[in-house]
């Protein structure tokens, strides 16, 4: 393993974690060299894992330990048995986007309810490694609560910056439980990363936001599960909303991984689906951009990927590049609809996640996506995550008080109706 500028090309140990951006302004990835890695060994190995109830082995992330942080000294890991989340089949969905096949991998099945865990775990645990006390991230919420929570579980000190009122109500409350000190900051998530990639270091605080290069190595599990799930054979689709970014760079990575490995025969196409309103990646690559323009006021009722700046925009145009991979933005309005079918489903998602069906079934409609292919959607956090944006028709005042007779009326009136 080593340390590698996505820019520049230079390299550096691993255990050196600042600063988190080389020298020349890139961002840092992990390389790991898998030239001698058995791909039957590995499945062998992953298979009798998955018989395992206990222990670090029965983590969806550390389950694929060989292939994320081999080097990392097991006694440093900081886990909540994260991963292991479900990969539903979903004939709602596919009638719905258009498309032969849709399975939906439920992220927010993760013990903080987002994908978050999956790279958190990864990037605390190095942290801890290298002695670091408090750590940081800014967030429009998922982050500080998934941080919070592993900051708490190490006995570390976790600074937390938002976008005053920009955050989820059971986001920032996780996020407090957790005893996060959260920071109420003007220019929310684009300017927090800005100030902690400034001034991280001699504040003494390690960065977890997804400029932090282990944060990728743990996001890249949830498509190594889902691989795993699928008996190595993955759709021809991944689908994901983009919002940081780290998400498409991290699968993207992964695929590509398991494919040079030989886990996998074949790697997917990927696509990046983000809000109208906090697009600016998207318009980048549909205008043949080269340098990202970013939207100074990004606004979107799926808060999670309300995220004018991307910071992981360049790792992951080079993913789109490699795995022949496209985006496209849809709105509010198309948002909700592809939740209620979530929702409708049995397996619900906050609003961001299900920006990922809204974008499959546009990508159907303009011929972009296959009407015989399939896909996988990434669902990335889970529905109470947002609930003032979860669209269900609960009466403001409360549920109106009935008799008991008077219910059974009703009731009774209901089913001669139908």
């Amino acid at each position: 393993m080593e340390l590698v500028c996505i820019e520049c090309g230079k390299a550096r140990s691993p255990g050196k974690l600042f600063p988190m951006n080389c020298d020349c302004g890139g961002l840092l990835e992990v390389r790991h060299d898998f030239g001698k890695a058995d791909a039957e060994r590995l499945k062998a190995l992953f298979d009798a894992r998955l018989a395992l109830r206990t222990g670090l082995y029965a983590s969806g992330v550390w389950r694929y330990k060989e292939l994320i942080d081999p080097e990392l000294d097991e006694a440093h890991i900081v886990t909540r048995g994260e991963g292991n989340t479900g990969l539903y089949d979903c004939a709602p969905a596919e009638r719905y986007a258009g498309v032969r096949r849709v399975w939906l991998k439920a992220q927010g099945e993760n013990p903080s309810g987002s994908f978050k865990d999956n790279g958190m775990t990864a990037a605390v645990s190095r942290g801890v490694a290298a002695g670091c006390r408090a750590v940081a991230c800014a967030s429009t919420g998922n982050t500080s609560s998934s941080l919070a929570m592993y900051a708490a579980r190490a006995g570390l000190r976790c600074v937390v910056l938002v976008h005053p009122g920009g955050v989820a109500a059971g986001k920032l409350a996780q996020t407090f439980a957790y005893g996060a000190e959260v920071y109420g900051l003007e220019g929310g998530y684009d300017a927090g990363v800005r100030l902690l990639n400034r001034h991280g270091e001699k504040l003494g605080l390690y960065v977890c936001n997804s400029v932090n290069p282990f944060r990728i190595e743990g996001q890249k599990s949830m498509i190594i599960e889902a691989a795993h799930q699928l008996g190595w054979t993955l759709p021809d689709w991944v689908v994901l909303p983009g919002g940081a970014l780290s998400n498409a760079s991290a699968l993207g990575k992964g695929l590509l991984e398991m494919k040079a490995i030989g886990l996998i025969e074949r790697v997917p196409r990927i696509a990046v689906v983000q809000a109208e309103g906090a697009s600016p990646f998207h318009r980048m690559i549909a205008s043949g951009g080269e340098a990202l323009i970013p939207e100074p006021a990004p606004h979107t009722a799926a808060s999670a990927i309300r995220i004018g700046n991307p910071p992981s925009w360049r790792k992951a145009a080079r993913v789109l590049r490699e795995c022949r991979g496209v985006t496209c933005a849809v709105t509010d309005d198309e948002i909700a609809a592809a939740k209620r079918v979530i929702d409708r489903a049995g397996i619900g998602c906050e609003p961001a996640a299900a920006a990922g069906l809204a974008g499959l079934r546009k990508l159907a409609e303009g011929g972009v996506i296959g009407r015989d292919e399939t896909a996988l959607v990434v669902l990335t956090g889970h529905l109470l995550k947002d609930v003032d944006a979860s669209g269900a028709p609960v009466p403001a005042s409360g549920l109106q008080h009935l008799e008991p007779d008077e219910l059974f009326s009703r009731l009774a009136a209901v089913h001669r109706a139908k």
